[in-house]
C-alpha cells in the first residue's frame, strides 16, 4: 500500500478511508537477484505492500499496511508480485506505538515475525539497518510492485528507481510542516515511489535507510517521496525484534 494525501488547510487527510497503495514511477525492471531484500506482504493472497527482510524470520514494513497477523503472508525470492518464491504465513506483527498519533503518518514502520524460516539464498536475502541516513543529494535506489504513474496500473514486475534524498527542511515545507525527524524524504525529477510501494525498501550503499511510508501526487516535483527513517527508529526497531 501507498499513502495517497491531499493538503488543506495546513493539515494533512486522507484521500481514501484507507491508506491506499504505492508504485514505483520512471523505474526499471529489475530481477530480484538485485534487490534480494525485497519481499512482498500479500493480504488474503494478493500483493498490497512491499517489504523488507531483516532476517531468516523478521520482516519490516510500513505501519499502515498492516492489522491482524491471520490476513497476511510475505513472499520472497521472486520478481513477480503474485507468483513464485517463498510464500510465508504472518506469526505476529508489532506496529511502532506512536503511529498514527501525528496525522496519522509519524513512525510509519512495523516489524513482522514469520510462522517459518525463509531460506536463504540467491535471490533472497537480508539487509543491514544503517546507522545514519544519507545527506541531501544522495543517491538511493527504491523498488516495488506499486503504480507506474498516478491512477495508473500496477506493475507485475518489480521496478527500482534511483531517487535523491531531499533536504529535511525543504520536504517539512512540501508538506506543510508536517515532516519528524523520524522521516526521511527522496524524490527526483519524473521518478519516485507511488501506490502499492508502501513498506517497501529505500536502500543506500547497500543499508536500509527507508521504509517507503507516504506521499502527495507520485513523483511531483514538489511533493518527495517519504519514508520511515530507519537510522532514526533503529534503536526501537531492534527492541520490537527481541519482543517478538
Amino acid at each position: 500500500m501507498y499513502v495517497h494525501w491531499i493538503f488543506l488547510i495546513y493539515s494533512v487527510t486522507l484521500v481514501c478511508s484507507k491508506w491506499t497503495p504505492e508504485r514505483i514511477v520512471g523505474g526499471h525492471s529489475v530481477s530480484i537477484e538485485a534487490v534480494p531484500w525485497q519481499a512482498s506482504l500479500l493480504k488474503n493472497g494478493i500483493h498490497d505492500c512491499g517489504a523488507v527482510i531483516y532476517s531468516e524470520k523478521i520482516v519490516l514494513t510500513a505501519a499502515h499496511c498492516v492489522d491482524s497477523p491471520d490476513t497476511f503472508q510475505v513472499r520472497v525470492g521472486s520478481s513477480i508480485s503474485n507468483f513464485g518464491g517463498q510464500v510465508v504465513n504472518v506469526l505476529r506483527i508489532i506496529k511502532h506505538e506512536q503511529f498514527g498519533r501525528y496525522y496519522g503518518i509519524s513512525h510509519d514502520i512495523a516489524v513482522i515475525k514469520l510462522q517459518t524460516s525463509l531460506r536463504m539464498g540467491c535471490g533472497v536475502s537480508s539487509i543491514p539497518l544503517a546507522n545514519s541516513y544519507p545527506r541531501p543529494g544522495s543517491l538511493v535506489s527504491v523498488s516495488g510492485w506499486g503504480r507506474t504513474r498516478t491512477y495508473g496500473k500496477g506493475s507485475d514486475f518489480l521496478l527500482e528507481t534511483t531517487v535523491a534524498i531531499v533536504d529535511q527542511n525543504a520536504c517539512r515545507n512540501s508538506y506543510y510542516g508536517q515532516i519528524t525527524k523520524e522521516m526521511i524524504c527522496a524524490a527526483a525529477p519524473g521518478k519516485g515511489v507511488c501506490n502499492g510501494d508502501s513498506g517497501g525498501p529505500l536502500v543506500f550503499n547497500g543499508t536500509l535507510v527507508g521504509i517507503v511510508s507516504f506521499g502527495g501526487i507520485c513523483a511531483h516535483p514538489y511533493f518527495p517521496g517519504v519514508y520511515a527513517n530507519v537510522a532514526e527508529l533503529r534503536p526501537w526497531i531492534l527492541r520490537a525484534i527481541q519482543r517478538l
